[in-house]
C-alpha cells in the first residue's frame, strides 16, 4: 500500500504542558483519513507539521513523494490546505480572491473554481468582509479544490456550521475524491461527520495516536458485552478489554477492542456466559477508546 502521508516516531513540544509523542501516521494514498480527536488534542499543531509550518525535534516526516520541510516549496504546490482559522482578505470580493489565488499554482482549474461557485451558490461580487462563517468556509474550500492538488489537508473544515452547508461541502469533497483520485486528511471532533465519508480513522488524544485503523475495521472491532460469571482475573484474552464494569444485579459489562464473532468461544474457556454483543458507532467507539486511555495514564 502506498502511502501520500507517512510520520515515524514525529515529536513536537510547545511549552511545559503539550507535546506530541512518537507519532506515527500512514495516511493511504487515495483515502480520506479522518484525524479525529478533542479540542487541545494535537491535530492542528499535526497539521502544522506536515505542511512545514513548524519543525519536528525529532522524526521524520514523508508527503507525497518527498520530505518535509527539505521539500517544502516542491510539495506545496500539490497540496491544498483549509485552517481552522480563515485567512481570507476581508477586502477582496470572491471574484478578486480567485484572480489573486489562481496565478501559485500551475495546476489552477479555473472551469473548476467556477463550477463550484455556482454549486455553493456564491455571489462573486460579494465583499469577503460581509460574507457569513458558511459562506467563508465554502469559498476557503473551492479555492483548495480549485488548486487541483494530489493532497487536501483540512482543519476543522465544517466546525461551527449548519448542516445544510457541512453537508455540500462534504459532498464536494467526495466528488473531488472519486473524480481526481486525491487524498484528504480532514481533522475533526464532529464524529458523526467522519463516519459518513472517511475510509480511515487516525485518533489523537493528548498528542497520542491511539489508533489508526480502517473506518469499517474500527467499527465492526469494538464492541460492548454482556457476561455473567467471568472470574476477576482473565489471563490471555483473544481482544483487547478497554473497559469492565459491575452492572445493577448479576453480570457485567465490558468493552473490548478487536473483537470477531469466534471470540466467543473464550467465555467457555474461563467459565463465563456471553449473554450479549452489542454494536458501537463511531462516536461510542470513540469516547470509549479515549476513557480506557485516560484511565491507563491517571487522567480524567
Amino acid at each position: 500500500m502506498s502511502h501520500a502521508i507517512e510520520t515515524e516516531d514525529l515529536e513536537y513540544r510547545a511549552g511545559k504542558r503539550f507535546a506530541l509523542h512518537g507519532l506515527n501516521i500512514h495516511v493511504p494514498a487515495g483515502s480520506i483519513y479522518g484525524f479525529l480527536g478533542p479540542n487541545g488534542s494535537g491535530k492542528t499543531t499535526t497539521i502544522r507539521l506536515l505542511l512545514a509550518l513548524l519543525r519536528p525535534q525529532r522524526g521524520r516526516i514523508r508527503v507525497l513523494d518527498g520530505e518535509m520541510p527539505a521539500d517544502a516549496p516542491r510539495l506545496l504546490a500539490r497540496i491544498g490546505f483549509v485552517p481552522e482559522q480563515p485567512h481570507l482578505d476581508s477586502t477582496f470580493t470572491v471574484r478578486e480572491m480567485l484572480q489573486f489565488q489562481a496565478p501559485f499554482y500551475r495546476t489552477w482549474d479555473a472551469r473548476r473554481a467556477e463550477d463550484l461557485l455556482r454549486q455553493f451558490q456564491l455571489d462573486d461580487q460579494q465583499v469577503i468582509g460581509r460574507m457569513s462563517k458558511g459562506q467563508k468556509a465554502k469559498l476557503l474550500i473551492l479555492l483548495a479544490l480549485a488548486q487541483r492538488g494530489e493532497l487536501l489537508l483540512l482543519d476543522e473544515p465544517t466546525d461551527g456550521l449548519d448542516p445544510v452547508v457541512r453537508r455540500d461541502i462534504l459532498f464536494a469533497l467526495l466528488e473531488y475524491v472519486s473524480q481526481y483520485k486525491a487524498t484528504i486528511l480532514i481533522s475533526s471532533h464532529l464524529v458523526h461527520e467522519l463516519e459518513r465519508i472517511c475510509d480511515w480513522i487516525g485518533v489523537l488524544d493528548d498528542g497520542r495516536l491511539l489508533t489508526e485503523t480502517p473506518m469499517a475495521t474500527l467499527k465492526n472491532g469494538i464492541k460492548r458485552l454482556r457476561v455473567k460469571g467471568a472470574p476477576p482475573t482473565l489471563g490471555d484474552a483473544p481482544f483487547v478489554l478497554l473497559g469492565r464494569q459491575i452492572c445493577n444485579g448479576a453480570g457485567e459489562t465490558w468493552v473490548v477492542r478487536d473483537w470477531s464473532p469466534e471470540m466467543a468461544a473464550y467465555f467457555d474457556g474461563i467459565g463465563a456466559s456471553l449473554e450479549d454483543v452489542i454494536d458501537l458507532d463511531l462516536e461510542d467507539s470513540f469516547v470509549e477508546l479515549l476513557r480506557a486511555s485516560r484511565e491507563a495514564a491517571g487522567r480524567t
